[in-house]
């Protein structure tokens, strides 16, 4: 197996590996080609890729602020599970990170994820209870509502 710097021109095969995942949710425009490009500029370095024959096989999404780094699609392909491969591409992130200084991650597990909160929890994650996270989409609409 090989671990790698994720490149924006990975796209198409982490995208058609994202498309393979039961139950896996992207969203349009920052899972574009466009907004995955512009997420590796802002953070260059720290995304890998798991490649095996030419295949991209599993991805993270690895961005930070300078305080916490942030894991987004963190997937290995269904049938390369259980081989330490989502273990392995953790540490690869995890070395990149320390190199720069960045003490904490957090990552979104969906509550309806049993395969991926069992992998976190059994790795020693601490699933936080403590806070609410919100979100809100930017587009004109929203910003003009939320503005009134």
């Amino acid at each position: 197996m090989n671990y790698r710097e994720m490149t924006i021109d990975d796209f198409e095969k982490v995208h058609a590996l994202w498309m393979s995942i039961h139950g896996f949710g992207i969203r349009s425009i920052d899972d574009s080609r466009e907004g995955v490009e512009a997420f590796l500029n802002r953070n260059p370095g720290f995304s890998v890729v798991a490649e095996e024959g030419g295949q991209i096989v599993g991805s993270i999404l690895c961005g930070h602020d300078g305080r916490t780094a942030c894991f987004y699609h963190v997937c290995v392909r269904e049938d390369k599970r259980r081989q330490g491969i989502g273990k392995d591409m953790t540490v690869w992130c995890m070395r990149k990170l320390n190199q720069a200084h960045v003490n904490k991650i957090s990552l979104v597990a969906f509550k309806d994820n049993s395969i991926g909160n069992s992998f976190w929890q059994q790795e020693g994650w601490k699933e936080r209870e403590d806070y609410n996270v919100y979100d809100f989409y930017l587009n004109e609409k929203n910003i003009t509502e939320f503005n009134r």
